[in-house]
């Protein structure tokens, strides 16, 4: 007997639905083994025409090699199965009850084929088999449902050239309405047509851009999946749809939820699909490519590494003739080169144009993905000639994308890429040989591009800027003004973006300040402040986990410093003051969005005292969550991320709580001077200059006596130097160093806080950036006879922001509240060199402070990881004598050196210790930080303030032994002078005061090694 079941209800690489199948039984539609085919080449052999079974047999043939293409995904057994669907369908005449299923077996087949090789023909013949066999099926028919899917399905599939696309997609979408109507909730059909229902929706708003389209197609996925519950036949179908329509959402607005849910819903996919399934390498392929688009958003590089190493897995998966296999080249590609763009690895440059000059055989002409595979094989050879220089290449990538273009046409989805990309190629070849022309059509295909990417399109800034950049160069060529004025226009349509921020909005921002600086436009303020207010969103969908901390040093690159220095040109030194706080240690800033203080809340009554307690729960979940996590965006997280969100904003509506972790404005940064002046110390490509921030008066304004080369030069002269220290004596070229840094930079600070009534003697504090970080500016001096350093004038401390410095003032503990102190020591630690007086150190340290407070001592055995930790927990005063372990090429794995490992960073900043104090680091360089960003501050001073530690001393480079043992005598016997409490306001003095009455005793390297951060 003919049996008419439900086949695979979703072609994953195609978003459909296969309604119908002939099958003998319900059980043997479960069961397909390899062998089957052959099996049932034989029963039709024994069943010629005539035969009372030879129908059953050649339709079970048939529907077999359909099952065996679905597998393996070999054309031949696909043709061989049409082929035998239509000697079927002859058997079939009008009248016969199977011949609806006959009909729809046939279409479906021809629907797989046209997918596989884009033949017209195909899909035009599946439609028509389709409308013969709804014709079959009137109202009432109990094939009516199914005949609405497949040909609705069909009708989706039919390219836009062969008819009219839209007109397609309406019928498509109507005849799924009716459907659905079809099969109320509790019909066997109703999971499959609302899919089918969902990927017509979402294909017509691909093709007319209605948002309502797709939001409804969400909507009608998350209803199909809860009704396949775990176990349900269809329920990868139908967590892949979704999947599928939030990250064509995403690509539509840029929405980051969208992208990470679509993620998740790909790994529960990949879950149902182990090794051997058949579909698992369509579920690992689709889980690459959103890995991939998450890391061209955030630019995490190990989003990117997984995407490489799944495509390398479903490349093995997809051998020489299996119909995905371009696909799979293709996707691979991209992912090569997008990491080739990151890192400039050549071989991944060469592996990525190897693969699409594979995939694009694949693709013949007339068939739908040939214009993507010629545009991304033109990308690849392009940038080879970027970094071989070989004219060839330049002229082979444009023919690429002019003939990706042709087959683009007006209403084609992919055609403002095309357009991009041929502008773009040809703006290369113009700056290589200046042919005029070139520009010219460069500038006309940008401005198409950009009218396909109108206000909220994700990629409308890449098109501003490009075309912003080409009028440049055309007004560079010609001078044209008009070209200028046409390009900071488009510039400035920057500043009115809303949605999502990319990395793409954030270069293009860049992109308009560099030029705007270059042409001494008056956007160029304007500029920065929009840059740095999409780094700001764009930094806020990355965790505070160190290992984002890549692309935070990425995006930040000089941008604070240059934002700085504009606004100090422009004369607007307030603005300047809060655009260089929020372009620098921006991975401390986003790590305090999670710790900020909210005493205040407190005292606003029991809505107040509410919000603080959730506010501070929210926080330490989901600060607890990322460290733990090994992704970003686990269901958990943005749930927590909601709520986080949720009562931030109920937070902000409180009186005096507007601004709550928003930037700050100059007027709260202003209290950072409360207890002495902050000196910005600023080195930028455009001028360095000095700020002096004043508690109650205009920032003022010092121009420095150097240029950012010579910082530069003057900071790698004195690491090199100070890497030397201790081996033999340098003091003549530490003074001279000392001396240059005098001249060209601290002397003039100095005299204007004189003109500023600042006295001699006062505490001053030192916020330097880029290069100036390296350098010891408390140390500078004239180092003559008779004249005075700046030690012999100011008290200096440090602070790595304005920010910083306020939120140690907050962070004050009662008067009456007893004080803990511990100090640990490790002489013996696990992969270091033996510390000789660190016994002797924790010995003065506990006799000093006997009077005041009991010192806890943690030694040798017991001075472990878990052991320091533990002992912070319940200590809020820290002395620390160790090796210090810098790591400036991993700085969160810089560490502190215990009996059995490392203390690092990335413990420390995991730490929720209970109102932290002082920390006094008697280790090697605990002020040194990332080499490539030092402006980040991440080293373990920093942590110890970041974790809460309202005053920290540390060490710039190496430290003797024994000298750290005599300045830590002094220093704490200053400290306490008569006191009955411990004041960490005091370690500042107490620290100066020790090192000036050691200045005969020890070295100059020695004198000045230590510093001070914090209040």
């Amino acid at each position: 007997m003919l049996h008419s079941g439900m086949g695979q209800l979703l072609s994953c690489v195609n978003d459909i639905a296969d309604l119908d199948h002939v099958e003998e039984s319900p059980a043997a539609l479960q069961q397909c083994p390899q062998d089957d085919v052959e099996k049932r080449r034989a029963a039709l052999q024994r069943h010629p025409p005539g035969h009372y079974r030879h129908l059953t047999s050649l339709v079970n043939l048939a529907n077999s090699l359909a099952d065996r293409f679905e597998r393996l995904g070999a054309l031949s057994d696909l043709d061989e199965a049409i082929e035998l669907h239509r000697a079927s369908l002859l058997l079939h005449p009008l009248g016969y009850s199977d011949r609806p299923t006959i009909l729809n077996n046939l279409a479906n087949g021809l629907r797989d084929r046209f997918t596989q090789r884009g033949i017209p023909s195909d899909i035009d013949e599946a439609i028509e088999h389709h409308r013969a066999a709804l014709l079959l099926c009137p109202p009432g028919h109990s094939l009516r449902s199914r005949s609405l899917n497949n040909l609705a399905i069909s009708l989706q599939d039919r390219p836009g050239k062969q008819r009219d696309i839209l007109s397609d997609l309406d019928e498509a979408t109507e005849l799924l309405r009716d459907a659905l109507v079809l099969c109320p909730p509790g019909h066997s059909l109703r999971s499959s047509t609302l899919n089918n229902l969902a990927n017509s929706l979402k294909a017509r708003s691909k093709q007319r851009g209605i948002p309502a389209d797709l939001d409804e197609a969400i909507e009608l996925l998350r209803t199909a999946l809860l009704l396949c519950p775990p176990d349900h036949p269809l329920r990868l179908t139908s967590l892949n749809n979704l999947a599928r329509s939030l990250r064509g959402r995403f690509q539509q607005r840029g929405v980051s939820s969208d992208l990470d849910e679509a993620i998740e819903l790909y790994r529960a996919a990949l879950l149902l699909c182990p090794p051997g399934h058949s579909l698992r390498s369509t579920s690992l392929n689709d889980l690459a490519i959103s890995l991939r688009a998450r890391f061209e958003q955030r630019g995490v590089a190990s989003d990117l590494d997984e995407s490489i190493e799944l495509l390398r897995v479903v490349l093995l998966l997809g051998p020489v003739g299996h119909s995905d296999r371009s696909g799979f080249l293709n996707s691979l590609a991209n992912s090569l080169y997008d990491r080739f763009k990151q890192r400039g690895i050549l071989s991944d440059l060469d592996e990525a144009i190897e693969l699409h000059q594979a995939a694009l055989l694949l693709f013949p002409p007339g068939h739908p993905d040939r214009p993507v595979s010629l545009n991304n094989l033109g990308l690849s050879i392009k940038d080879r000639f970027k970094q071989r220089g070989v004219p060839s290449d330049l002229d082979e990538a444009i023919e690429l994308h002019q003939a990706a273009l042709f087959l683009c046409p007006h209403g084609h989805f992919n055609r403002s890429t095309s357009l991009n990309n041929l502008a773009m190629s040809l703006r290369d070849r113009f700056n290589q040989r200046g042919i005029s022309s070139d520009l010219d059509k460069a500038i006309e295909l940008h401005q198409a591009a950009l009218l396909h990417r109108p206000h909220g399109h994700p990629d409308r800034s890449a098109s501003l800027n490009n075309l912003a950049m080409s009028l440049r160069d055309r007004f560079k060529q010609r001078g044209t003004l008009s070209d200028l004025d046409e390009a900071f226009r488009l510039f400035l349509q920057l500043s009115h973006i809303s949605h999502a921020v990319s990395r793409m909005d954030l270069t293009a921002a860049k992109s308009w300040a560099t030029s705007a600086e270059e042409t001494n436009h008056d956007s160029a303020l304007l500029a920065y402040q929009t840059a740095l207010k999409f780094l700001d969103h764009h930094v806020a969908l990355l965790s505070s986990s160190p290992r984002y901390f890549d692309v935070v040093r990425m995006v930040t690159a000089v941008l604070g410093m240059d934002a700085f220095s504009c606004g100090v040109r422009r004369g607007t030194l307030a603005t300047a003051v809060e655009l260089v706080e929020q372009g620098r240690a921006v991975f401390w800033t986003q790590s305090a969005r999670l710790r900020a203080p909210l005493d205040e809340l407190s005292l606003l009554g029991d809505t107040g005292a509410a919000l603080e307690k959730e506010f501070k729960q929210l926080s330490f979940r989901l600060r607890s969550v990322f460290d733990e996590s090994g992704e970003d965006q686990s269901p958990e997280i943005r749930q927590l991320t909601m709520q986080w969100n949720d009562v931030v904003s109920r937070i902000r509506m409180l009186p005096d709580f507007s601004r709550f972790l928003l930037p700050p404005l100059f007027s709260d940064l202003q209290k950072a001077a409360e207890e002495g002046p902050v000196i910005i110390v600023n080195a930028s490509r455009y001028s360095c200059d000095a700020l002096i921030i004043l508690s109650s008066q205009d920032p003022v304004h010092v121009p420095l006596d150097i240029v950012q080369t010579e910082v530069s030069e003057l900071s790698s002269e004195f690491q090199s130097l100070s890497e030397q220290f201790g081996s033999s004596n340098h003091l003549l070229k530490l003074a001279s160093i000392l001396r240059k840094l005098w001249r060209e930079v601290v002397d003039s600070v100095v005299q204007a806080l004189k003109e500023s009534k600042v006295q001699p003697g006062s505490r001053i504090w030192w916020c330097p950036t880029a290069e100036f970080t390296l350098l010891p500016l408390h140390a500078a001096g004239p180092y003559e006879k008779k004249k005075d350093n700046l030690s012999d004038i100011y008290i200096s401390s440090y602070t790595p922001t304005l920010a910083t410095l306020i939120r140690a003032r907050q962070q004050v503990s009662g008067d009456a509240s007893p004080q803990h102190f511990v100090a640990i020591g490790q002489a013996n630690p696990k992969g270091a060199k033996a510390l000789e007086n660190v016994a002797p150190e924790l010995a003065v340290v506990a006799q000093r402070l006997a009077s005041v407070v009991s010192v806890t001592s943690l030694a040798d055995g017991d001075a472990t990881v878990q052991g320091a930790l533990d002992a912070l927990n319940h200590n809020q005063w820290l002395h620390l004598a160790c090796h210090g372990m810098p790591n400036r090429q991993q700085p969160f794995e810089s560490s502190f050196a215990m009996r059995d490992g490392f203390l690092m960073i990335k413990d420390i900043i995991r730490s929720n210790w209970q109102n932290p104090e002082f920390a006094f680091l008697s280790a090697c360089h605990t002020t040194v930080g990332d080499e490539k960003s030092p402006d980040e501050s991440i080293h373990l001073a920093a942590a110890m303030q970041f974790s809460g530690f309202r005053s920290v001393i540390g060490s710039m480079w190496s430290v003797d032994d024994d000298v750290a043992r005599q300045v830590v005598s002094t220093f704490y016997g200053n400290l306490v002078d008569g006191s009955e409490r411990l004041d960490c306001t005091r370690a500042a003095g107490a620290l100066h005061k020790a090192l000036k009455s050691l200045r005969k005793k020890i070295s100059l390297e020695q004198q000045i090694v230590f510093v001070h951060i914090g209040v």
